[in-house]
């Protein structure tokens, strides 16, 4: 009867990245490369001592990322230059005066049929699948790894004074320190990707009504975002990126019916 065949999809995308209300420099890159199956947000840290060129190095290192041949292979890829970036922000970074410079990363992969998200730091992925809103990543931070120890609250993670300093990013180790999660794609997910400055201002509860509000209305739902983010205050650089995934009907035998179990999502 043949081999299972991976179900195909097709991807719809917006984004929008602000400067905020303070700042004066963006430090926050994003890059959509749906021929490549790779979108992300990288934050970048070290004021005017170059956290827009941690971020951009990132950014610039996995647009070269071309046109992978599987899901193991754009992993590869976009690990490697990964890496590279790393290096790179690590070989600027001692040519400065003062201090440390970095980036958070927060990326969806996307091939056949199947998701990665691969993050490092407090920039995040989320998945609205079904009206329900799930935050795939969990936040390299320092209030998060007290939180998992049990040693503070919820309430008094909301007003902890450091809850902003993060415990990995990239172009600060040796080697880039990342979380990984996989899953299947699903018609009509919408992934969110973002900086910490959309979620300063925005709880959960809120992106998913927000975000099922906006249906397929991605740019709507990009501008929509980043406006409530300056009319609150907007203290930070503020990038967003989404993604809207479509399964491609079937062709051939399956779109006939003849084996209709073939049909569905993984």
């Amino acid at each position: 009867m043949g081999s299972r065949r991976e179900p195909s999809f097709t991807f719809e995308t917006a984004s929008l990245t602000d400067v905020g209300c303070v700042r004066e420099i963006n430090e926050d890159s994003i890059l959509t490369t749906p021929e490549s199956g790779v979108w992300l947000v990288a934050d970048g840290m070290g004021g005017h001592a170059a956290g827009d060129f941690a971020s951009q190095t990132i950014a610039a290192e996995i647009d070269t990322i071309g046109i992978p041949g599987d899901a193991v292979d754009l992993r590869a890829r976009f690990m490697d230059r990964l890496t590279r970036a790393n290096t790179q922000i690590l070989n600027h970074a001692a040519t400065l005066d003062d201090g440390t410079i970095g980036s958070t990363v927060a990326a969806l992969l996307t091939s056949q049929g199947h998701y990665a998200c691969i993050w490092s730091g407090d920039s995040r992925v989320y998945r609205l699948r079904g009206a329900v809103l799930t935050q795939i990543t969990e936040d390299h931070t320092e209030v998060r790894a007290l939180l998992d120890a049990g040693a503070i609250t919820q309430a008094e993670a909301d007003v902890w004074p450091r809850k902003n300093v993060i415990t990995h990013a990239i172009g600060v180790s040796p080697v880039p320190e990342c979380g990984m999660l996989e899953g299947s794609l699903a018609d009509k997910d919408v992934f969110l990707i973002c900086s910490d400055g959309l979620t300063e201002y925005y709880h959960n509860d809120e992106l998913e009504r927000v975000m099922n509000a906006a249906g397929n209305d991605l740019e709507g739902l990009c501008a929509e975002l980043v406006e409530t983010v300056r009319t609150r205050g907007g203290k930070d650089n503020v990038s967003v990126v989404t993604v809207l995934c479509r399964q491609v009907p079937l062709a051939g035998f399956e779109a006939d019916g003849m084996f209709p179990e073939f049909g569905g999502a993984l």
